[in-house]
């Protein structure tokens, strides 16, 4: 990995041919070398403070049960939080869970469907894909393709009033429509 390196070239020492590409307003002084020395990393022996290496030599010899204890431990000395789950990840109990909370909290709403065509009737299989092609903005070609392959969703992400003026227009055709 290459890094940039502190070190300045004055003129004399900087290669004719490299000193040739230069701008006349540029310092020799300024000019920097790139090196390829390995950048020192976290946890290599160079100067390592005595009183933590023998803190972290006790740590390695802790079993698995005093190291969790110790977790604890240092958490509620140096008040430190647990951090939130991501909202798709399950959540563990939270602490005092003894307690019931003051108000259940109630389901979210849902403010957006997708339209869904489960099955389409036979007699009424031309009067769906007509339907469908104003709805979708399909072609009539491709209506038909999509009434033949249900149950497909028609659309996502709908708003109630938007999804409910769809149904009810399918299913007035001859369609059994269901919003998601």
């Amino acid at each position: 990995m290459l890094r940039f390196s502190p070190k300045v070239f004055t003129a004399t020492q900087v290669v004719s041919r490299q000193a040739a590409r230069l701008p006349a307003v540029a310092m020799p002084s300024l000019m920097r070398r790139y090196t390829t020395e390995p950048l020192p990393t976290p946890g290599s022996d160079a100067a390592v403070d005595p009183k933590i290496a023998a803190i972290v030599d006790q740590i390695e010899g802790l079993t698995l049960l005093q190291t969790s204890e110790l977790v604890s431990q240092l958490k509620t000395r140096l008040n430190i939080t647990d951090i939130a789950m991501p909202v798709g990840m399950p959540m563990a109990a939270a602490p005092g869970g003894g307690a019931a909370p003051a108000e259940e909290e109630k389901p979210a709403e849902k403010t957006e469907f997708n339209l869904k065509i489960d099955k389409v009737d036979a007699t009424a299989k031309a009067k769906v894909i007509r339907e469908v092609k104003n709805l979708a903005g399909l072609n009539l070609v491709e209506a038909k393709k999509f009434v033949e392959s249900v149950p497909k969703v028609l659309k996502e992400s709908l708003n109630k009033e938007d999804a409910e003026k769809m149904k009810k227009a399918l299913e007035s055709v001859g369609a059994t429509v269901t919003l998601e």
